[in-house]
């Protein structure tokens, strides 16, 4: 259980930081930051994800999000593939720590019931709450709010004294009953903020480890394409689609000539 007093936990580190994850971390609807309370064994009961980060603080202390198994069905059942969860909710993880003044590592999923103890210690936890019902949860280790309030001392002191003190946005809606279910859409559209991993690809070889030892500058691979044909588009690994390799300015791009249906694809 979280050691901070009720006045730490609703001060503006832990608020500004689940604002700013529940702005940005995928969701059916809008979600807003709920009342924040002390951290517990068992808290993520009922969700069906997590994934943790380690700030870039004195000791590297831990953030972690939870999800329920909405998002965890959409990523699953993409039209692109197979979704990674860690990747949906590093926009999330970012903007949290940059709300507590710093930035943070790559997200990683962890185990929904090992979290509590991944975190490392005593934590606060802020509900994320869509049309009323929980739907996610921010979870701060205490070290990370004991840091990120000392960095805002050290803002505070810097500023001009009669200066006005900055705006804070409040908790909402106190309560937390774990992950409930919200009428709203669905699927794809739930991902339509996820980053993707987009890549084009001209063609492939196969070589032995031998050749692969032997390359020097100025030698020359073929691929197993003939000039001229198109270049494939994969997302995620995934081909979705074809074109033509194009110059925009000075950078490289491709010209869409063919969206290639799921049974090409797969």
């Amino acid at each position: 259980m979280s050691t901070l007093t009720d006045t730490e936990i609703l001060a503006g580190p832990v608020a500004r930081a689940a604002a700013a994850a529940a702005a940005v971390l995928p969701a059916a609807t809008p979600l807003v930051p709920g009342t924040p309370v002390p951290g517990a064994a068992g808290a993520s009961t009922g969700f069906a994800g997590a994934v943790v980060t380690e700030l870039h603080l004195p000791g590297a202390p831990r953030v972690a999000v939870l999800v329920g198994s909405d998002l965890v069905e959409a990523l699953a059942s993409s039209p692109l593939g197979g979704l990674d969860l860690a990747a949906a909710a590093q926009p999330a993880l970012d903007a949290a720590a940059a709300a507590l003044g710093t930035g943070c590592g790559a997200a990683r999923e962890v185990s929904v019931d090992l979290v509590d103890a991944d975190l490392g210690g005593p934590f606060v936890l802020v509900p994320l709450l869509g049309a009323g019902v929980p739907c996610g949860a921010l979870l701060v280790a205490d070290a990370a709010v004991a840091a990120a309030g000392a960095l805002d001392a050290v803002a505070s002191s810097d500023v001009p004294a009669g200066s006005p003190a900055p705006l804070t946005v409040p908790p909402t809606v106190p309560s937390f009953a774990g992950p409930g279910s919200v009428p709203a859409a669905r699927g794809i559209e739930m991902l339509h903020g996820v980053d993707l991993e987009v890549a084009v690809e001209l063609g492939r070889t196969r070589m032995t480890v031998r050749e692969l030892l032997a390359l020097s500058p100025g030698e020359v691979l073929e691929l197993d394409r003939a000039a001229g044909s198109p270049a494939d588009l994969l997302v995620n690994g995934r081909l979705i689609a074809r074109g033509e390799v194009v110059v925009v300015e000075e950078d490289f791009g491709l010209r869409i000539t063919e969206i290639v249906d799921e049974s090409a694809a797969g």
